[in-house]
């Protein structure tokens, strides 16, 4: 037998149960994994609420790293003792997860597993936003809302390995030294962060708006960017957006607003074995900060959800079997 993180009801943090199950066997092109270290993130939240809609019963968890324990059928590029990690699979709220081997990469030496499983989902996010969705140029400048989150460091430190004026949002004033340790060349209050943008930018706005607040961001966010500038909504912390008049990106001056999901960005083996190469280097090479936040025991799964989603967090959490 093993423990996992079952929800058998959608709504608040208190629906997530440590049981036992029955420790599950690997199919074809599959691996068992002894999970280390297993990542909660703002989507985990929002299968768990039913925001997204998730079939019940079900075991949370996107995101871990952990040793391979027994290979299915049919498995090639993986033995028994490598240790992996994944970014976008399932049920990884436990003791032992089943991963397909088109979801997992080897984490090289040098790469603790906590760091490994703290960088697949926020860090791939981070890659895939920096460097496949704007062709940002050395000199832009960007905005980057909760700059102190475990996206946006690492959204911060891989923008200004590109060159780009970095502007966040933080909602104290410790996240806020937080941000400017990450590399932040402002860190703006929430209030009133669209007039402190044009007042940065000479009136100019910013180059794009990177964004996984979502309600309470959004129109303003629209408002500081420039002309033919691009709104990048990766999340939802605060609430989803209502629904967009088009005719507004025009007005505001042909704006662009895009939409964009890990799962498109990773859907390809190559593209994903890049993007975690690419981030397991810049950890390896001293150049990628990953900041873990909080660590917590799987049983204590429903107060790290508690405390990601009152704002009381900063950098990654995780939970450790």
């Amino acid at each position: 037998m093993t423990r996992a993180i079952v929800i058998r009801a959608h709504g608040g943090p208190e629906e997530m149960r440590l049981e036992e199950i029955v420790v599950p066997d690997p199919g074809p092109d599959e691996l068992l994994v002894e999970v280390a270290a297993a990542g909660v993130n703002y989507i985990d939240t929002y299968q768990r609420s039913g925001q997204y809609s998730t079939p019940l019963p079900f075991t949370l968890g996107k995101e871990a790293s952990g040793r391979v324990l027994a290979v299915g059928a049919g498995v090639t590029g993986f033995a028994e003792g490598d240790t992996v990690a994944w970014g976008h699979g399932e049920a990884a709220y436990a003791e032992h997860a089943i991963v397909p081997t088109s979801q997992a990469v080897i984490v090289p030496d040098g790469v603790e597993p906590q760091v490994a499983a703290a960088l697949m989902l926020q860090g791939m996010t981070a890659h895939y936003l920096v460097n496949s969705i704007v062709p940002f140029a050395e000199g832009d400048t960007v905005l980057v809302h909760a700059g102190a989150g475990g996206v946006g460091l690492l959204l911060t430190q891989l923008l200004k390995r590109h060159g780009v004026r970095v502007l966040t949002t933080a909602g104290s004033p410790e996240k806020a030294e937080l941000s400017r340790g990450a590399g932040a060349d402002e860190v703006l209050e929430y209030d009133g962060f669209g007039s402190a943008v044009r007042d940065l930018t000479e009136g100019r706005g910013v180059r794009a708006v990177l964004d996984g607040v979502g309600a309470t961001t959004f129109d303003e966010g629209l408002d500081a960017l420039q002309p033919r500038g691009t709104f990048v909504l990766f999340g939802a912390a605060s609430g989803n957006v209502p629904p967009v008049d088009p005719r507004a990106l025009n007005t505001k001056g042909s704006l662009v607003l895009t939409r964009p999901s890990l799962a498109h960005f990773i859907a390809d083996r190559a593209e994903l074995e890049w993007r975690a190469a690419d981030v397991f280097a810049a950890v390896a090479d001293g150049g990628l900060d990953v900041r873990i936040g909080g660590t917590y025991p799987l049983a204590d799964a429903v107060t790290a959800h508690e405390d990601l989603e009152g704002r009381r967090t900063t950098g990654k959490l995780l939970l450790l079997p």
